[in-house]
């Protein structure tokens, strides 16, 4: 005879079983930037400049921000992304509100 006991899923609990990783966020974010700047994938690296890579002025960036912010759902404060560059310190900043 088997027993069963129900656990009750909190919050949480269920967060954590959908976060995503690191690498899960950063891969995101650049299929997501090849997407949208019409790049191929492969041609995008976690530790590019993404200006100098993909061609882009500060105004594509902020477009590329409110795009990644409603992706992950959430919100970056300009004081948080003050000096990033590169898609590894972009996705770490976005994991860090996930």
């Amino acid at each position: 005879m088997f027993v069963f006991t129900a656990k009750r899923l909190t919050a949480e609990d269920a967060k954590k079983s959908f976060m995503k990783t690191a690498e899960q966020t950063l891969d995101e974010i650049l299929s997501l930037a090849a997407v949208h700047f019409k790049v191929p994938r492969e041609k995008l690296t976690p530790d590019d400049d993404f200006f100098r890579t993909l061609g882009i002025d500060s105004l594509q960036a902020l477009d590329l921000l409110t795009r990644l912010e409603n992706h992950f759902h959430v919100e970056l404060p300009d004081y948080e992304l003050q000096g990033v560059t590169d898609f590894r310190t972009l996705a770490a900043r976005i994991q860090s509100r996930l």
